[in-house]
């Protein structure tokens, strides 16, 4: 069995859930979460969003559920689909609240609900959804398999999950550009800007223990899922991993 050495990374103390860890650090930076999100990934991650509607497009999902959505960014750019309603969950009160506000302002709260939940024991119905996203979450995940189990249930037979995670590039020099700036430049500017200094170099850490590629997919297709195909994007800086219930 591959084994997810992420799970044991915590963004704070060795003591406590890493569960409860990850929730009180997004509540911190909630705040400055979207800000940083585009100004250190240079907005690109919006394109890698987009991406991911796009392979979800032709299986025309008009129910979906978007897991750790945080502020609900995906949610958002889940309305190219024309859905007919758009769940967010996520274990971040704080995220959530500005993901709210954030909804209001472009009216878009009939549509898309955000609302507190645990990807690891989902408040809804087996075979429910037509589609499923998650962005940069299940690196969070303190039980991988278990979350990606309670995906598999909920989705309806035949429709996909896409997930969007950070991956590592593999050729010279995007692989060294990548390490000097996850390793210094990021946990720099996210230590100034959040006034969290350990989110930012958590991030880089959960990264660097993440199961990827191949051996993600692995862990894919022994929860249950099938057809599942990768895309690696910008360099391998991040992946889709698209699959079918």
């Amino acid at each position: 069995m591959i084994e997810n050495k992420a799970e044991a990374v915590k963004p704070y103390s060795e003591s406590g859930s890493k569960k409860e860890q990850v929730a009180e650090m997004f509540d911190n930076i909630s705040e400055r979460y979207d800000l940083l999100n585009h100004l250190l990934s240079l907005s690109i991650d919006k394109l890698w969003r987009r991406k991911a509607v796009r392979l979800l497009n032709p299986y025309n999902p008009k129910v979906l559920l978007d897991v750790a959505t945080g502020t609900g960014d995906f949610a958002v750019e889940l309305m190219r689909l024309n859905p007919k309603k758009v769940h967010g969950i996520d274990i971040s009160a704080g995220m959530l609240e500005v993901g709210k506000v954030k909804m209001v302002k472009r009216k878009l709260n009939n549509t898309i609900t955000l609302e507190l939940g645990d990807a690891e024991n989902i408040d809804f119905d087996s075979n429910h959804f037509e589609g499923v996203t998650v962005a940069f979450g299940v690196r969070n995940f303190e039980n991988l398999r278990k979350g990606l189990s309670e995906i598999f249930r909920v989705l309806k037979p035949g429709f996909p999950v896409a997930v969007l995670e950070f991956s590592k590039p593999r050729s010279f020099p995007w692989k060294q550009l990548y390490n000097f700036y996850f390793s210094f430049v990021l946990p720099l500017i996210g230590k100034i800007v959040s006034k969290d200094a350990r989110a930012y170099t958590y991030l880089p850490e959960s990264v660097k223990a993440f199961p990827e590629g191949q051996d993600f997919i692995s862990i894919l297709k022994e929860v249950g899922f099938k057809k599942v195909s990768e895309f690696r994007l910008t360099f391998g800086i991040a992946t889709i991993y698209l699959a079918e219930k």
